[in-house]
């Protein structure tokens, strides 16, 4: 099953493409939020559409205290990605964007590289943390 990992921000929405038997994850170009939710969520469905995935992971940012203002948000996101016909499961994305700096610093990219590609690289977390909570 082909799956579409989603790290959504207010800016930039990070994607990322990969299976659910396996295989590394690839990140996708990023979206630009269009500041409504319907919009994004059409934009991410056709993403999906594209890219033949059958379910949308949906990374949400939470904290000790559970949950916050902005994963309240990703989870009407996801809600609206439901209504237009494509399943969708949450996963906690806390310090996606973190580890993926940390690993493109690792790799010795620089500060304007790491910033093009820092949401693509969260979704690919996303969608491995996604994938190990499934045993």
């Amino acid at each position: 099953m082909r799956l579409l990992a989603v790290d959504f921000g207010g800016v930039r929405i990070g994607l990322a493409v990969g299976s659910l038997e396996g295989g590394f994850p690839r990140p996708l170009p990023t979206l630009q939020a269009s500041g409504t939710l319907a919009k994004d969520a059409a934009a991410i469905a056709a993403a999906a559409r594209r890219e033949s995935a059958e379910l949308i992971v949906l990374g949400v940012p939470l904290n000790e205290d559970g949950e916050t203002k902005m994963s309240r948000i990703c989870r009407k996101l996801g809600e609206k990605i439901v209504e237009l016909g494509l399943p969708v499961e949450f996963v906690d994305e806390a310090l996606t964007s973190y580890e993926s700096e940390a690993l493109m610093k690792e790799a010795g990219l620089k500060g304007s590289q790491i910033r093009k590609k820092v949401d693509g690289e969260a979704a690919v977390r996303i969608l491995e943390r996604w994938r190990a909570t499934r045993g």
